[in-house]
């Protein structure tokens, strides 16, 4: 919009107002000037509604995608006030003829009383152009993590996961984050640019058991669950290193070995999709349970305790010369 238009659109409003004022007073004690005013304001709230509603309408009609009808009904609400908010203040400020003018004496007055909510629009701004996340991204800003669900000028809200719901799943709050926290704290994104996460299960067998069966018996379960998705994501990291410098040296899954007090450490490591970690932690578990039950020579472990008697277990240099009331009695 160039100067003449926004000379010309002033015009208009003062024209408005003017034939506004003409009419008979209504409210006894009140200016016809005054009366006049909230008149013009009213109209041209009204008039900003009805135009919204007849964009939406249409958008309804010709647009099924829900997400394409969501932008829509943002952006118009968005466009409608600030065109509501210069015209009113217009209407009601007539000595103020230039619209920077305007903008810099309500931006002085507001960044003072309203710094909170000028970090938040400053965020909104961040949001739309820099995109760390957009709808339907899995996210976790501070404390809070949820699937980004609406965005608007002060906040944003996510459908939470996790807090008392174990792996990920969701509990059903909707938390609303202000926007300017994206400034100042660390923001997770557990789906853009690269849409899996890698997850590891710990399985601990004893130390008489078959390690190594049990590791081949690892593997190849998750290799039936897990490798399908991994070669999805190898397809996929050839788009995301356009963007990140992301180094895999493979995506495909492993089972590495650690040793623990209780016993030998398994862990099986995969990559899964992110809303996916819950279902294939079951579907793993349950494979292993059934390949364990199968092998007499691989058991679990768990905690214990163990008495180790010197004279009796130790090597025969180190028991006792003397017989001790748990040794074995000497047959000579």
């Amino acid at each position: 919009m160039n100067f003449r238009d926004t000379v010309g659109r002033f015009q208009l409003t003062d024209t408005l107002a003017g034939r506004l004022r003409e009419i008979p007073t209504v409210i006894p004690g009140l200016s016809a000037e005054f009366q006049a005013k909230v008149l013009a304001s009213i109209l041209v709230v009204l008039g900003l509604v009805l135009v919204r509603r007849g964009i939406l309408r249409w958008v309804d009609r010709k647009i099924d995608e829900h997400s394409v009808r969501y932008r829509w009904a943002k952006t118009s609400s968005y466009v409608t006030s600030l065109l509501g908010l210069l015209v009113v203040a217009q209407i009601w400020f007539t000595a103020i003829r230039s619209v920077g003018t305007f903008l810099g004496l309500l931006s002085a007055g507001v960044a003072i009383a309203l710094k909170d909510l000028i970090a938040d629009l400053a965020g909104w701004v961040f949001i739309l152009w820099r995109r760390p996340f957009d709808l339907g991204d899995r996210v976790q800003i501070g404390e809070h993590a949820g699937d980004v669900v609406d965005i608007r000028i002060f906040a944003f809200t996510v459908m939470e996961i996790g807090n008392w719901v174990a792996a990920d799943q969701s509990t059903g709050r909707m938390i609303h984050v202000p926007n300017a926290l994206v400034f100042t704290q660390v923001l997770a994104n557990y789906t853009a640019g690269f849409p899996f996460l890698w997850n590891e299960i710990p399985v601990l067998v004893t130390f008489e058991s078959d390690w190594r069966k049990a590791k081949r018996l690892l593997q190849a379960v998750t290799d039936e669950v897990g490798l399908e998705v991994s070669r999805e994501a190898e397809r996929t990291l050839k788009e995301t290193t356009k963007r990140f410098l992301i180094h895999y040296r493979k995506l495909s899954p492993a089972v590495y070995t650690s040793v623990e007090d209780s016993g030998i450490l398994l862990t099986v490591r995969y990559i899964t999709r992110p809303r996916e970690r819950r279902s294939t932690t079951e579907v793993l578990w349950e494979r292993i349970l059934e390949a364990f039950a199968a092998e007499p020579d691989v058991d679990f472990a768990y905690p214990t305790q163990r008495m180790y008697i010197n004279p009796v277990e130790g090597k025969a240099g180190a028991r006792a010369e003397l017989p001790h009331p748990f040794q074995t009695p000497d047959p000579g």
